[in-house]
């Protein structure tokens, strides 16, 4: 068989006629920039290819028409859900179909029957949202839920951690009503045609997939892998028993080289009314893979691996080194994840005891870690779905490749197979990381390769030849669940053998003659090599561009590999839990993402655009509507920090083109806010006059929708002393900006709080000195020199008492989180280790000083429901749990925690013109609805703007956690 692989003409790539072309005809995005290019030029693989131009089709006839225009004009169409997979399925010189945004419709829910119909673009958490409360769920729960779209995990046949219990996509997709590539519309369904799609293209169809698999059935019975997963190829073995042949099965897994998907109908499962999980503790890794099959023979829902790399790694990363000692014992080698459901507890709580007794019978007594409250089981859980994210957090050139990560063997070769394969990385001088399936012999396993490097390139072909030859050897596959896309589909031949290769391109000429469908390159069949360098994601003809940055980014090897920590899995994709990304929940755009972003970023740094000057302006729309929440440092598993990138790309811009009015007046706030009580007179009379807040507008881009804020008629003036007339009970407090000038009772409320503790409150800025200042509004227009300047002006003010050993707190999180982080960047070496935990936040001095034994303060009951916004860096840097412990000091307070994204106003962000309505919008998302559910409550938030954003948004007004303190004392 001839390899081919097939483009469009690279003129055609962000072809201005063909975008004008669609505009005319479709009510959707269309997207053809080099800047939306960049953004959709990679998903979670290893290649990097720039599509001809992205649409985004509003509705279905969108989808008819896109397809259309692309017949007409000869070029490849490909269809992308979440953009997440790790095959480079999603990627090609194609015109890209982004279904995720518009074609997310829940139809035709039937609870009895137990089905439902969806649009490709409805992700996979959400569709379970909605069935939850029918008691029912869609059961293929792969890690990416969060984001991973139905259409996606269709095409690429998704199987999720519990296929031993539910199958993989194919054995719960009933129907597919699909767009072929002619135009005509076909419902695939386990019915006679004529009760169906009877067109006479459909009957033909069937009739040749029938005579396709007729034809190899010698073939199939001899070569089909016969594992617990197999989804490389076409489905021909299901074809076979015309009995039972759901005609769907042909297109799941098909990575939209078939069809495009309409509408999917989907076999849904009742919620299991307990589960159960056992944590399993192995002190080396192959004795774990000994352990598999008896543990499989269990029969659990799942039996998953977490190897040493992930629980390494995993104690580096906030998020995770929280949970990991209430279920990790000691320091093992790796877990197995074993878990159980059913509808009776008793029946699972006696599986943990056979379990406890396999794993002695193993050699491994009392190693199992039992966890049966719903609550442990999510953060195990939230650890094991995060397993590739984690892997790939590691701050070196070389990553964790995917590339032989699906490959599966029968179960009882496990532990051979895996350590064949482990003498083979150690022949290439390298090792793997290890996670995920092992019940179903699919161990995720990713070689640490630099793929910059040319031996590192040969080595990623020679261990792909091997471990094929191994998976032949053990009548496995190497295809078991992230479909074949690029990487996979060259070894069809040595898996499946040539007649078989041959079926497979029938059937891909059968429905797609003219080579239309995902074609550039051609997944599964006609695939090009899995190493050709033209599509690689890191090339030699790369020369990235050597920029002068503002920031410290050697941590990361330089601000490139700080981008480079984005691979693309898009846990920022996630629409509900956390915060990140906020501007992408109300946007639902690629544009508005943190991973978005990061490939815009990364490309033009590889001078892959142009010149850097060139794109400052897309780079400044890209990260236009990030409003710096900082979720993207703690939620994203491998820390790319959007936040930090912000400030260094407005530094770049501020060094070429300057600085607007408004941007010079929210930089140097601190330099005029104590002149601020003569101008209030001024706000006070531009807040209630339209006209002068339409003049204002005009003049310094602040909204006229907004009122500004006042400041003080008396600021916070603390008592300045030396810090040698400080004793033990003395406490400084870091009053920033809007403390001081805006909002005192704040600072006079903590006051009284520390007072009653037996403290003495202090201002540390020196006597005579200016205010103090951490820098923060200069960090927000990119004056990194002015900010390094405060930073340091600051901390030579405060590092006095921290020698004299005096504990510094400070109240808006905002601006204690800069000493903690931003400090890092900016100053380096010991100045930036010593502010990083020296300033304290209210909550962490009460609960520090509660826990050493101090006599606790006496507060007097405020009885009612009490809800709590948690500011981002709170959230970010998890201090928020603290923040809700020292509200519950407070007797017979109800407290509750409001789960929501980013309050929106983010500084001055919700105030200006231009972004006044996003503003909105996300605190629509929960924060305001929740407020308004609840109208009997006390609200407490921490941050300025959140207080502001909930006044404008509701009328009600929240308590800084010192004032609701201060409020119960005696």
């Amino acid at each position: 068989m001839s390899t081919v692989t097939l483009y469009p003409a690279a003129s055609r790539i962000g072809d201005p006629a063909l975008a004008a072309k669609l505009r005319r005809h479709l009510e959707g995005e269309v997207l053809f920039t080099p800047a939306d290019r960049a953004r959709y030029a990679t998903d979670a693989s290893i290649y990097h290819i720039e599509p001809i131009g992205i649409v985004c089709p509003k509705n279905l006839d969108d989808l008819s028409a896109a397809l259309a225009i692309a017949r007409e004009e000869g070029i490849s169409v490909l269809a992308r859900g979440g953009g997440t997979s790790q095959a480079g399925q999603a990627i090609g010189r194609s015109l890209i179909l982004d279904c995720s945004r518009w074609l997310n419709r829940i139809d035709a829910f039937d609870p009895t029957e137990r089905t439902v119909w969806v649009e490709p673009g409805v992700v996979l958490d959400e569709l379970n949202r909605f069935l939850k409360p029918h008691g029912l769920f869609y059961p293929v729960d792969v890690s990416t839920a969060s984001r991973a779209t139905i259409g996606g995990m269709t095409a690429n046949n998704a199987c999720g951690a519990r296929s031993l219990a539910y199958g993989a996509s194919i054995d719960n997709v009933l129907a597919i009503e699909a767009l072929l590539a002619d135009g005509s519309v076909c419902t695939f369904a386990p019915m006679d045609p004529k009760e169906g799609s009877s067109s006479s293209r459909y009957s033909a169809i069937i009739k040749g997939l029938r005579a396709i698999a007729e034809s190899v059935r010698e073939e199939i019975a001899a070569r089909w892998p016969r594992t617990a997963r197999q989804v490389g190829g076409y489905a021909l073995d299901r074809i076979l028993d015309h009995r039972s042949w759901n005609p769907a099965s042909i297109l799941v897994g098909s990575e939209g080289t078939l069809a495009l998907f309409r509408k999917i109908k989907l076999k849904l499962h009742p919620l299991p009314a307990h589960r159960v999980l056992g944590v399993c503790h192995f002190p080396d890794f192959a004795s774990a893979m000994r352990c598999v099959p008896q543990l499989v023979a269990l029969r659990p829902t799942c039996v998953e691996l977490v190897d040493r790399t992930i629980l390494e790694l995993a104690r580096t990363i906030p998020a995770f080194a929280e949970s990991l000692p209430k279920f990790v014992r000691g320091t093992p080698d790796c877990l197995l994840l074993v878990e159980f459901a059913g509808e009776e507890r008793a029946p699972l709580e006696r599986a943990l005891g056979q379990l406890d007794e396999a794993m002695a019978e193993c050699g491994f007594p009392d190693s199992v870690l039992f966890a049966t409250s719903p609550a442990l089981q999510a953060e195990i859980n939230h650890l094991r779905t995060a397993g590739l994210n984690i892997v790939m957090a590691m701050r070196d050139q070389a990553k964790p490749v995917s590339f032989i990560e699906d490959c599966t063997v029968p179960v009882e070769h496990l532990a051979e197979y895996t350590a064949a394969l482990e003498e083979i990385f150690a022949r290439h001088g390298t090792k793997g990381t290890w996670y995920a399936h092992a019940g179903a012999g699919c161990l995720h396993v990713r070689p640490i390769l630099n793929l910059r490097l040319e031996k590192d390139r040969k080595a990623l072909r020679a261990i792909a030849e091997e471990a094929v030859e191994l998976v032949r050897r053990f009548k496995g596959t190497h295809s078991g669940e992230h479909g074949d896309g690029i990487v996979r589909s060259e070894w069809h031949l040595r898996v499946f053998g040539p007649v078989l290769v041959r079926a497979f391109e029938q059937v891909k000429d059968l429905f797609d003659p003219q080579g239309l469908l995902n074609t550039a390159p051609s997944k599964i069949v006609r695939a090009p090599k899995i190493d050709a360098l033209d599509l690689l994601r890191w090339r030699p003809s790369d020369r990235p561009i050597e920029l002068v940055t503002g920031l410290d980014w050697s941590a990361w090897g330089g601000l490139l590999g700080a981008v480079e920590m984005c691979n693309n899995n898009g846990a920022c994709r996630a629409l509900s839990g956390g915060v990140m990304c906020p501007s992408f929940r109300v946007t639902h755009e690629e544009a508005q993402l943190t991973r978005g972003r990061a490939n815009l970023l990364r490309d033009i740094l590889l001078a892959r655009l142009g010149d850097f000057a060139d794109n400052l302006e897309a780079l400044e729309e890209a990260l236009d509507l990030c409003v710096s929440c900082k979720a993207c440092r703690r939620e994203c598993p491998t820390g790319v920090d959007v936040a930090r990138m912000k400030i260094e790309v407005r530094h770049q811009r501020r060094r070429r083109r300057g600085l607007t009015l408004r941007d010079r007046l929210i930089a140097h706030l601190p330099r005029w806010a104590p002149f601020g009580r003569f101008l209030d007179p001024l706000i006070a009379l531009r807040n209630k006059s339209p006209l002068l807040a339409r003049a204002s507008e005009a003049l310094t881009g602040f909204t006229q929708v907004r009122p500004l804020p006042r400041f003080a008629a008396r600021p916070w003036q603390g008592n300045r002393v030396p810090p040698a007339e400080a004793n033990a009970r003395s406490v400084v407090l870091f009053a920033d900006c809007f403390t001081r000038w805006f909002e005192p009772e704040n600072a006079r409320a903590a006051e009284r709080v520390l007072e009653a503790a037996g403290y003495r409150l202090l201002d540390a800025t020196p006597p005579g000195a200016r205010a103090l200042c951490c820098g923060r509004s200069y960090l927000s227009v990119g004056m990194i020199e002015e900010a390094r300047a405060e930073l340091a002006r600051t901390l030579d003010a405060l590092r006095p008492w921290w020698e004299a050993g005096v504990p510094v707190i400070a109240l808006e999180p905002s601006c204690l989180f800069t000493f903690r982080d931003e400090a890092e960047a900016l100053l380096g070496g010991e100045a930036a280790t010593t502010s990083m935990g020296a300033v304290l936040h209210l909550a962490e001095f009460l609960l520090e000083r509660r826990r050493t034994g101090e006599r606790p303060l006496a507060f007097r009951p405020l009885p009612g429901p009490v809800l709590v916004h948690g500011h981002c860096h709170e959230k970010a840097f998890g201090l928020f749990s603290a923040v809700l412990e020292a509200a519950r000091l407070v007797p017979e307070a109800r407290i509750e925690a409001i789960e929501s994204s980013c309050c929106g106003m983010a500084g001055a962000f919700g105030l200006e013109t231009e972004h006044v309505e996003i503003a909105r919008a996300m605190a629509e998302l929960s924060l305001l609805p929740a407020v308004r559910a609840a109208p009997t409550a006390r609200l407490i938030a921490d941050g300025t703007s959140c207080r502001q954003q909930i006044r404008d948004g509701s009328g009600r007004t929240a308590l800084h956690l010192a004032q609701w303190l201060a409020e119960a004392l005696p």
